[in-house]
């Protein structure tokens, strides 16, 4: 595990912007695992300005995301398909059949973990994996639990990650309860993994996830076992780490 600490989110965000940059110019046909939540904007909006810039081409590109509100239709602007339009695939010219979510209207869970599960397989797996740290250490929305889940699932959320969540809806009651997400071995099955943390109020999942025991109830700490991994993180998030 490599780890990153940066002044402040922008400094992480253009750092982890730069990582992904590289997969891309190195491998033009990439499969990038994506994230959202607000972590990950900065670093969206760094690659969009390189796009602009004549500096990244997305039109080879391929993606699958962590995670979608079960639910949700993808008009709804607290969908992740609208994220993920609203913050780079309407502004970077990537194709967007080659762009793939969970689908949050499909009311039967096991068929829709499976079609998710085998367009991944499909296409040969993530090349890089992004990732956000929720407060629990949840990875996509793999809650604490008892096991890693090893593939894609429909989950409860938590009261902390619904906690988290009520800023962006009118009130707690309208988040969502469900969601599709990436299971731990979907997750680890990926070649590289970047993780993005920012903010004094993720130092103590922090030093639990990545300096802690391996743990389910910690999902984030898994990635331990994982043999490339990269975390990018702002000395406020750091602040809990004892060095020298």
């Amino acid at each position: 595990m490599k780890i990153y600490t940066t002044n402040d989110y922008q400094e992480m965000s253009q750092k982890a912007a730069h990582i992904i940059a590289s997969q891309i110019i190195l491998k033009p046909d990439s499969v990038l695992g994506l994230a959202t939540g607000s972590t990950p904007i900065g670093t969206y909006q760094n690659l969009v300005k390189w796009y602009n810039e004549g500096d990244l081409d997305f039109k080879e590109i391929k993606t699958v995301n962590l995670d979608e509100y079960k639910g949700l239709d993808r008009e709804n602007d607290q969908s992740y398909y609208y994220f993920m339009h609203d913050n780079l695939f309407s502004h970077v010219n990537i194709d967007l059949n080659n762009t793939h979510l969970p689908d949050g209207t499909e009311p039967d869970s096991d068929k829709e973990c499976r079609r998710y599960e085998d367009v991944i397989k499909s296409m040969g797996g993530v090349d890089l994996q992004l990732l956000g740290l929720g407060h629990n250490g949840h990875i996509g929305f793999n809650e604490p639990a008892e096991f890693f889940a090893l593939e894609t699932n429909c989950v409860d959320l938590q009261e902390s990650t619904i906690e988290a969540n009520k800023r962006f809806f009118a009130s707690a009651d309208d988040v969502p309860r469900q969601a599709y997400t990436m299971g731990i071995g979907t997750i680890m099955r990926a070649k590289k993994v970047l993780v993005v943390v920012s903010g004094e109020d993720k130092a103590d999942i922090v030093k639990k996830a990545f300096f802690g025991e391996v743990t389910p109830k910690v999902p984030a700490s898994v990635l331990q076992m994982h043999r490339d991994v990269t975390v990018v993180a702002d000395k406020a998030a750091m602040s809990k780490i004892i060095t020298g």
